[in-house]
């Protein structure tokens, strides 16, 4: 019933001028900094790992400031999920577009690491061209379909869950379709190894390269950066990397990583501090969480 009711409020949110929208994203970011007492903790830890030269009021700032932009990012889906596209389109600038323009049609990764306005650029691309992606089931039915529908608003996307494997995204690709794929969050090391993140050994999945070697596909990096008060979204493809796969999927992993760490400076408080990246831990060395 409260998922039901949080999906309605959001509902009515999206006939809001953005510029009311954002304001109450970051409003609700100061009150959920404020009540998320555990989720403020692994940011925290997060913060200190990734940032030890920092003094610890700077980091409280910045945690302060995620908090808003991770709650503007919950807020705006209002629009992503409800508006129509000339609206949406119309909140987002789009920078390095011949980059993408160049591997459509062709197999490619368009690498979206986890930053909260990944979604407002993840809906751009909807628009523009058929893709493949994964999803991870939610605790509630409901809104596993409600994120599933509103995520093939556009065109045709097809959308797989984590159970189903690589299989039918490779057979996507192969068939000229790009896969949308954020592999920056901790899901053990199984299928990755233990990669520096800010110099802190993080569980990584190697998958990226592999895929690229299996289907001969182009990575091509989508970030999407929130842009202060009314001004809506810069969603920035970066040229595809040259010389990758290199043969080597620990080397070509810790690439990606540091790819992601140079983003992450550029704008510290949109990079995704609530997820227990360093949860999974060597053998033998204490949790962090």
């Amino acid at each position: 019933m409260l998922v039901r009711l949080g999906v309605f409020i959001l509902w009515l949110i999206h006939f809001l001028p953005f510029s009311f929208i954002v304001t109450i994203g970051n409003s609700l970011g100061i009150l959920l900094y404020l009540v998320a007492v555990e989720r403020r903790r692994v940011g925290a830890i997060n913060l200190k790992l990734c940032f030890p030269d920092m003094n610890d009021e700077e980091r409280e700032k910045l945690l302060r400031d995620h908090f808003m932009m991770f709650c503007r990012g919950l807020v705006e889906r209002s629009i992503l999920w409800w508006s129509s596209a000339e609206r949406i389109s119309g909140l987002i600038r789009v920078e390095g577009v011949e980059h993408f323009e160049a591997v459509k049609g062709k197999p490619a990764i368009l690498l979206t690491p986890h930053f909260v306005g990944m979604d407002a650029g993840g809906q751009w691309i909807a628009q523009h061209i058929d893709t493949v992606c994964m999803y991870a089931n939610q605790k509630s039915l409901y809104l596993t379909e409600l994120l599933l529908k509103k995520r093939a608003r556009f065109r045709n996307q097809y959308l797989y869950s984590r159970q189903q494997g690589l299989r039918p995204i490779l057979k996507g690709m192969r068939s000229g379709l790009p896969f949308i794929y954020p592999p920056d969050q901790d899901q053990g090391v199984r299928d990755g190894a233990f990669v520096p993140f800010f110099g802190v050994p993080a569980a990584t999945m190697t998958s990226v390269p592999r895929i690229a070697q299996m289907t001969g596909a182009k990575i091509l990096p989508c970030i999407t950066r929130l842009l202060p008060g009314g001004a809506g979204y810069l969603l920035t493809f970066y040229p595809a990397w040259e010389n990758y796969p290199s043969g080597d999927d620990i080397a070509d992993t810790r690439r990606m990583n540091e790819f992601i760490e140079q983003r992450v400076m550029e704008m510290p408080e949109q990079y995704f501090w609530l997820h227990k990246r360093f949860k999974t831990r060597p053998e033998g060395e204490k949790r962090f969480y």
